[in-house]
């Protein structure tokens, strides 16, 4: 499956969307006023599970946080993961 989605951060519904045909695969998020952002949860729907989205749409994500030069607190195991495989985005995290 070829992984080029759009993302799109729903501002208004605090996550990261990417539309997969009738479905959306989001990562939702609380942003501070600090220049903070904790990612909280990923959520892939069921029928769309073992297609690598989540992992797509967290690497997407890392990418816009760093393009906006947020500071990141993963609340999310997965994207936590996905950091410990991809260490090169723990210049994001807080510590």
């Amino acid at each position: 499956m070829e992984q080029n989605h759009e993302l799109i951060d729903n501002v208004d519904e605090n996550q990261y969307e990417m539309h997969v045909g009738k479905d959306t695969v989001k990562i939702e998020y609380i942003k501070t006023q600090n220049g903070e952002i904790y990612l909280t949860h990923t959520e892939t729907p069921i029928g769309l599970e073992g297609q690598g989205l989540a992992s797509e749409i967290t690497g997407k994500v890392l990418e816009d946080i760093e393009q906006k030069g947020l500071r990141l607190v993963p609340l999310c195991p997965f994207v936590v993961g996905y950091i410990q495989k991809n260490p090169e985005w723990r210049k994001l995290v807080i510590r």
